[in-house]
């Protein structure tokens, strides 16, 4: 049955999707703007070092678990609809944080902004759907996800400027101006459509596997605090861990799930699950961690530091084309494969040059590490819906920008966890006087200052050597979780389609 697509009187495909690009480059500047401002946010707000992880935590986590909700949303209620409301609602939370006036309000507005992120993203991305078809749909596809790299590549060192010039609530100004800019395009040319087979929303399935990555992500940002054997980290664990017992239970009893299991049979489409989420630990982190090293441990400006990060971003504006234009001569998965092992040979570069390393010798690795993640970030949509049968694509699509974006959350907590205890270990070992613990929190967030108080004894030069010590650990650590993903997606990818064909004619 083909959507309901309601005519409107004022209509152009390409001006609807300048629309939900525009939204889609507000997504990455907020999350990489607010990075940069961390220290800024959490010296001004008098943040602890948990509540200063959930200013970016708080925005991944709402977006991940609830953008396979407001696909469902979106069909069943309109895509137009839910796409302005999306982006209406962005550019208010966004408005609001401007003013904002402790961090409790802050990291509430930044959860706001994640749920306003994923029914503006998904909402945009089904509308457009309708508005082109074959080929041009390709292309347009392509189009938004390189607007994405735009947001991530102007993130920093716009926001780095903004920091410097205005202060650090300036950076919301400009994603208020995109959503904006987006809702009134998209109000005049975006045309309306649903599906008319859409039954009701699956909420048990819903609550269960929101609640589900709510809870281990609380968990895991509460670890640096009170430990792996505190009763609220292992209650969260748990009450995680049961919830995604109980998410697939009700997955094959509910008659329309949200997530169709049995696509998981397919061992290509298993792979581009992984693909998903190794840009997560392979980049995104970084997009956090480096500007807190490079602004809150190594004392450069905001403009310096953000200006930095394009080494690492600006890959991201070409070569995911480039990408696609090579897989005419070259299979996706060795493009793919290439492309992961490429980015751990950058991270385990990276990790040799400890903290204070001229910023010409951190160019090249980081250059490195963004060419190589460049490569599956341009094929990773495509191959999303090409590994599974035709009819099963937009769940599948679903499944896949669920599990990149919901991956980057959970990479953000687990990864800043580890770096905060390989930090308070050190200290600890150390023998200096003071709370390591406090200290190593503080580390971990850009937070120098903070650390020099929780450790009355200590120096700038010892804090900042301990530091480089952990934040090195950490980058082999993401190269071998870089390294095994690329072996797996490899292989995996490699798989003949004959597994996609012969689960069509079932």
């Amino acid at each position: 049955m083909q959507p309901h697509i309601s005519a409107r009187p004022h209509t152009h495909p390409y001006l609807a999707l300048l629309a939900v690009c525009l939204a889609a480059a507000a997504m990455p500047l907020t999350f990489t703007g607010t990075a940069v401002a961390l220290p800024s946010i959490a010296q001004a707000l008098d943040a602890s070092p948990v509540a200063t992880a959930w200013a970016t935590n708080a925005f991944m986590l709402t977006f991940g678990s609830t953008l396979m909700v407001a696909g469902a949303l979106a069909d069943s209620l309109g895509r137009r609809r839910v796409f302005l409301l999306g982006a209406a609602s962005f550019a208010l939370f966004s408005l609001a944080l401007t003013v904002v006036p402790d961090i409790l309000l802050f990291d509430l507005l930044r959860g706001g902004q994640g749920l306003a992120a994923a029914a503006a993203y998904a909402g945009g991305a089904a509308a457009l759907a309708q508005e082109f078809n074959g080929a041009s749909r390709m292309r347009a596809f392509s189009v938004l996800g390189t607007s994405f790299g735009v947001g991530l590549s102007l993130g920093p060192v716009v926001s780095g400027a903004m920091i410097e010039s205005f202060g650090w609530r300036s950076i919301f100004l400009a994603v208020v101006l995109l959503t904006s800019l987006s809702f009134l395009i998209g109000y005049r040319f975006l045309k309306e459509s649903r599906d008319p087979a859409a039954g009701r929303l699956d909420w048990r399935g819903a609550l269960g596997f929101t609640t589900m990555l709510a809870l281990f992500t609380y968990g895991m940002l509460l670890v640096p605090e009170r430990g792996w054997s505190d009763g609220l980290v292992v209650g969260a664990l748990i009450g995680s861990a049961v919830c995604l017992v109980l998410f697939i239970q009700i997955e094959r009893t509910v008659a329309r799930p949200m997530l169709d299991l049995s696509l998981f049979r397919y061992r290509r489409f298993v792979g581009v699950q992984l693909l998903a989420a190794a840009p997560a630990y392979g980049f995104v982190v970084l997009l956090v961690l480096l500007p807190l090293r490079f602004v809150g441990i190594e004392g450069m400006g905001a403009i310096a530091g953000g200006g930095l990060m394009i080494a690492l971003s600006a890959p991201l504006l070409i070569l995911p084309i480039v990408a696609g234009w090579l897989t005419r001569w070259l299979r996706p998965a060795t493009l793919c494969g290439t492309g992961l092992i490429l980015t751990a040979c950058g991270l385990g570069w990276l990790s040799t040059l400890p903290s204070g390393t001229p910023a010409a010798l951190l160019l090249l690795p980081m250059l490195m590490i963004g060419t190589g993640i460049s490569l599956p970030w341009g094929l990773m949509d495509g191959l999303a819906v090409d590994v599974v049968p035709s009819e099963r694509a937009g769940m599948a699509m679903g499944i896949f920008s669920t599990v990149r974006v919901a991956g980057e959350g959970v990479a953000l907590a687990v990864i800043g966890a580890i770096l905060s205890l390989l930090i308070a270990g050190r200290l600890s070992a150390a023998g200096l006087q003071g709370s390591a613990q406090t200290a190593g929190q503080n580390l971990a967030i850009g937070n120098l200052e903070g650390a020099l108080a929780a450790l009355p004894g200590s120096t700038v030069s010892q804090l900042q050597s301990f530091y480089s010590q952990a934040f090195s650990s950490v980058l082999i650590l993401l190269s071998a979780i870089t390294t095994i993903t690329a072996i797996i997606v490899f292989l995996s990818l490699n798989q003949a389609k004959d597994e996609a064909v012969a689960a069509k004619a079932l």
